[in-house]
């Protein structure tokens, strides 16, 4: 092994030859940094808490630095970052055979991973998780399946601490997910203390105050080989991350919705109520179609009557008339957004009458606001629904009073800007 002076520590440093081709980081340069040959990652490890990665044709170089402060933040442009894959430096994984527990992960460099024809994931879908799931012997993922997350974000505060929002939610509700996929998932403690060491050891792409967010995303799939239709032998708990802003183009600004009489998203006793693959793909073809006509996204009825409102692609839908705030029972078909569950009792808090029941679809034609939530949109207006040709514009532009106020009080709280008095955040780093 050879090493290299560190100026700053005085310390000799270990090169280190690593596992990822050149090809592979300056093929993903353009879209994270502005020097293929100068990439400045953050490492978790307090011994090497900053390191430069330089690139070359043979090999990679990696140096440590002393760690003051905040660390600097990724050189791109926070302005205009958008709700896309920007890869970033580090991901965890850990494992688990059938009928075991899951083994203390480990951080690595985001890159390829390595999968089996014949793992589960590939062949019966096992999986909670991305869209956009690494990359697959240079390949994305994303273009053999389509999976789905279990999402969460990081925000950065002003005094460079970072903020989780209610991680321990989404680590119960993967795990009661994994029982109906007949999958193992790690425990609510090791989810956290995952989660935690991922942030860290990517915490210069945590976006400035007000610039963003660091979204996450935890991946639970079945990575061993099966050939007959069974639980796979063997399991992957992976977590990677991404900065992002808008999750809609629009921003906080109002969305147009379709809503959907063929297609359906779930039906009764399926797994529409937990992120399993089958629930986001299902909805490629009816979003794609209304889109290319024009609108944001759809919205989707229930499977039986096709007259009750369900949730649209990717997020929960709430009505308000009055003071009377309205959105869909959890009944199967649904998926139980941590999001949802946040402004219900957030809307509880600002004296606001909150009802979980079924929803004919006469009463969102004669709503006064109608809005979505989600953990990407966090709450996103609706100006308009079509339905059967029909539009239904709603007052000032749909940007209403209870969908601007719900959004104010939640983005607050979870950006640490007022006082946490229902302890749904959780502070790591500095």
């Amino acid at each position: 092994m050879k090493f290299v002076h560190s100026h700053l520590s005085g310390d000799l440093i270990p090169l280190v030859h690593s596992p990822l081709s050149s090809s592979f980081l300056l093929g993903r340069s353009s879209q994270s940094f502005q020097s293929a040959t100068s990439i400045k990652i953050q490492n978790h490890l307090p011994s090497m808490s900053s390191v430069f990665l330089l690139s070359s044709n043979a090999r990679c170089e990696v140096r440590a630095s002393t760690f003051q402060g905040i660390s600097d933040l990724a050189d791109i442009n926070w302005d205009n970052i958008g709700f896309g894959l920007v890869p970033t430096d580090y991901m965890y994984i850990a494992k688990c055979a059938k009928g075991g527990t899951f083994i203390e992960g480990e951080l690595k460099p985001f890159g390829p991973i390595q999968l089996s024809p014949s793992a589960g994931i590939l062949n019966y879908g096992q999986v909670f998780g991305t869209q956009h799931i690494l990359f697959l012997h240079q390949l994305d993922v994303n273009s053999l399946f389509q999976g789905i997350f279990e999402g969460l974000k990081a925000y950065r505060k002003e005094d460079g601490s970072i903020l989780l929002f209610r991680p321990e939610q989404n680590a119960l509700r993967m795990s009661i997910g994994a029982e109906r996929m007949c999958m193992p998932s790690p425990s609510v403690k090791q989810f956290l203390e995952a989660v935690k060491q991922t942030v860290l050891a990517n915490k210069r792409w945590v976006p400035p105050p007000g610039k963003g967010s660091l979204y996450i995303r935890p991946l639970l799939m079945g990575s061993g080989s099966v050939l007959g239709v069974a639980p796979a032998p063997e399991y992957t708990f992976l977590i990677f991350v991404s900065p992002v802003g808008n999750y809609f183009k629009e921003g906080l600004a109002p969305i147009n919705l379709f809503v959907e009489t063929e297609f359906h998203r779930a039906t009764p006793g399926g797994i529409g109520g937990v992120k399993s693959i089958g629930n986001y793909s299902a909805v490629l073809k009816a979003q794609s179609m209304a889109k290319a006509n024009g609108y944001s996204d759809v919205l989707y009825l229930d499977s039986i009557y096709k007259k009750y409102l369900e949730e649209a692609s990717s997020c929960n839908v709430f009505i308000a008339k009055d003071k009377k705030v309205t959105t869909p029972a959890i009944k199967g078909t649904i998926l139980p957004g941590i999001t949802r569950k946040s402004i219900i009792e957030v809307a509880g808090t600002q004296g606001f009458e909150v009802e979980e029941r079924l929803i004919p679809i006469e009463e969102l034609l004669n709503a006064d606001e109608v809005f979505c939530t989600g953990t990407a949109v966090v709450v996103s207006p609706v100006q308009s629904v079509t339905y059967h040709g029909k539009r239904v514009e709603y007052g000032n532009k749909g940007v209403g009073i209870i969908s601007q106020l719900l959004y104010s009080e939640l983005t607050r709280l979870q950006m640490g800007l007022t006082e946490d008095k229902l302890g749904w955040t959780v502070a790591i780093g500095p």
